[in-house]
């Protein structure tokens, strides 16, 4: 059984989704006025394995990774480029596609941007203030948390903490603050020299960082989903702020599963502009690393430990992946070059069981591939001794290769086909 650890119970839960085979999963994407940087992809992978894994159990998965491409550092930029905003984030997408390719990353059934989606947040914003949840303040609309019980439960925000004089947070984010004590934006009301404004029923403005989320996954996975999945800075304001906004509408639990992955360091430290200490896939494709072996060091790891890139541990990644690879093709030769169809077999079923042993204990990545790379010890000695037939190891083939649907590093394969 499939357990993963769930970010509200702050324990391990064995994963029943709502309505099998199919499993409703929210995956917080990027906002796309600056290109991603490795410390995103680590999320963005951490997630892709576990939806592979999903498919690999025999779930269907829907997913929603949605664009970010309408806040306030998103019109910033676009203002100091010199550009549209379209023309800043469809510049900054093609590059996200190019490189999530690279990186075999799965396509997401849905894609949509917080610009398409205008409606369906204008729409939850109307239902917020129909219910007195949502109030106007000048041209502004605010989300009250004090009209929501149990405000700040996934993070255990101390309510105690709050003050009794009401304050208004009116930017998309606050950077270096934890958590904004008081009401939150849902609406930025149009104002003198705005660029980037909608007409609707509720006026002239757009959606704040706030409301975007829910506006897209309501449409696509409906009011109750299975998993809401995103990078440990999401547990500070903005998951809380989603949940409280979905839940306001349906009076239901919104997300049964919550996954937080850790963040990327470099060198001891975390990855920040102002140290300027940013990498980006291309540094290290550059350098030579494959993309094959970017994605197996911000793999090889649990996904809620930090992970910390030096020269020596991505050095050390690489070595583990060119060994796997050097096992494999050699049981491959030996196998005449291509996979068994013996699914009864012993070896695939070993190899398999140690697989899935590890991976149902909340992804243990790490785990399961040195699993694997014992096993493959173990029959490449085997093969050595002249103890492992040319059936045995075409099984043993056939199941690394169904592994690899999940894994996507053992074999050669063509990027994945993620549409722009």
């Amino acid at each position: 059984m499939l357990r993963i650890y769930n970010t509200m119970t702050r324990r391990k839960e064995t994963f029943l989704p709502r309505a099998p085979p199919v499993v409703t999963f929210f995956t917080c994407g990027p906002s796309i006025y600056q290109r991603p940087h490795l410390g995103n992809y680590r999320t963005f992978l951490y997630e892709d394995i576990f939806e592979r894994y999903l498919g690999y159990l025999g779930y269907r998965v829907e997913r929603v990774l949605p664009f970010t491409d309408v806040e306030d550092k998103a019109i910033a930029q676009a203002e100091k480029e010199g550009m549209s905003l379209a023309d800043l984030t469809s510049r900054v997408a093609e590059e996200f596609f190019r490189e999530a390719c690279l990186l075999r990353m799965k396509p997401p059934t849905y894609n949509p941007r917080s610009s398409t989606t205008v409606e369906y947040a204008v729409e939850i914003i109307e239902r917020l203030l129909e219910k007195g949840i949502a109030y106007r303040y000048g041209p502004d609309i605010y989300f009250d948390p004090l009209k929501f019980p149990l405000f700040g439960k996934l993070f255990r925000l101390d309510m105690a903490r709050w003050p009794r004089k009401k304050r208004h947070f009116r930017k998309d984010t606050y950077p270096g603050i934890r958590w904004n004590y008081g009401d939150f934006i849902l609406w930025h009301g149009e104002r003198k020299g705005d660029i980037v404004v909608w007409e609707t029923r509720i006026g002239r403005g757009r959606p704040s960082w706030n409301v975007q989320d829910p506006g897209m996954v309501i449409p696509f996975l409906g009011n109750s989903i299975d998993i809401h999945a995103g990078g440990i800075d999401n547990l500070y304001r903005h998951h809380d702020y989603n949940l409280a906004i979905v839940e306001s509408l349906t009076g239901r639990e919104y997300a049964r599963y919550w996954m937080h992955g850790e963040h990327l360091l470099l060198d001891g430290r975390k990855m920040s502009k102002s140290r300027g200490n940013i990498v980006y896939l291309s540094d290290l494709t550059s350098r030579g690393c494959t993309p094959d072996e970017v994605r197996f060091f911000l793999t090889y790891g649990h996904y809620r430990d930090r992970l910390n890139m030096t020269t020596e541990k991505l050095s050390e990644a690489r070595e583990v992946l060119r060994n796997l690879k050097a096992m494999i093709n050699g049981i491959s030769t030996g196998a005449g070059n291509l996979p068994g169809n013996t699914p009864d077999s012993p070896v695939a079923r070993s190899l398999e069981e140690g697989f899935g042993d590890r991976m149902n204990d909340d992804l243990d990545v790490r785990g399961a591939v040195d699993r694997i790379a014992g096993s493959l010890g173990e029959l490449t000695d085997l093969q050595a001794s002249g103890e492992l037939s040319p059936g045995e190891g075409g099984a043993a083939l056939a199941a690394l290769h169904r592994i690899d649907g999940v894994l996507q590093v053992l074999f050669p394969s063509g990027p994945a086909d993620i549409p722009g």
